[in-house]
């Protein structure tokens, strides 16, 4: 039996690693959406500064968590409270093992205490299947964003999950 995810709430102490972890998947996870493109790294990189993130910690509209497997910090997920979720993002070697399904969840249950109805995100092409698997849904035709292709999902809350 495989040792359970655990999520927390972050803290200030925990900026370094989640940048790092941040940094990590999208170097090595997402390169089939970057093609390696340093120009598209980089600016991709450039959002999850730890003086953003900081900024969002002090923030009551947004929530930041950090996900631990094996007590070994491999995951970071935050949403605002208008109902869109803005990181999920894994180590690579902890995909498939339960970690973004488990920050997913814990985002998902911290909107719905808030009484948002439906959830929303901007997937990658990576992770769209992943999100799919969830119950998301494609709502408008895929974009751009910082010369990535992204398509919008959404997902109806239910109340009594």
């Amino acid at each position: 039996m495989e040792a359970p995810v655990c999520i927390r709430s972050a803290t200030l102490a925990d900026s370094g690693i989640i940048n790092r972890i941040v940094e990590r998947s999208i170097r090595v996870g997402c390169a089939l959406d970057h093609r390696n493109d340093p120009l598209l790294v980089s600016h991709w990189l450039g959002r999850s500064c730890v003086d953003l993130i900081s900024s969002h910690l002090a923030d009551p509209h947004f929530y930041l968590c950090t996900a631990s497997f094996e007590d070994k910090p491999v995951g970071v997920g935050m949403a605002r409270a208008n109902g869109e979720i803005l990181l999920c993002y894994v180590q690579p070697e902890s995909f498939r093992r339960g970690v973004g399904r488990a920050l997913m969840h814990n985002l998902e249950g911290w909107l719905r205490v808030r009484g948002a109805r439906n959830v929303h995100l901007n997937s990658t092409r990576t992770a769209e299947a992943f999100y799919r698997h969830l119950g998301y849904r494609q709502t408008a035709p895929p974009g751009l964003s910082n010369g990535l292709q992204t398509v919008p999902l959404h997902k109806p809350l239910s109340l009594s999950a």
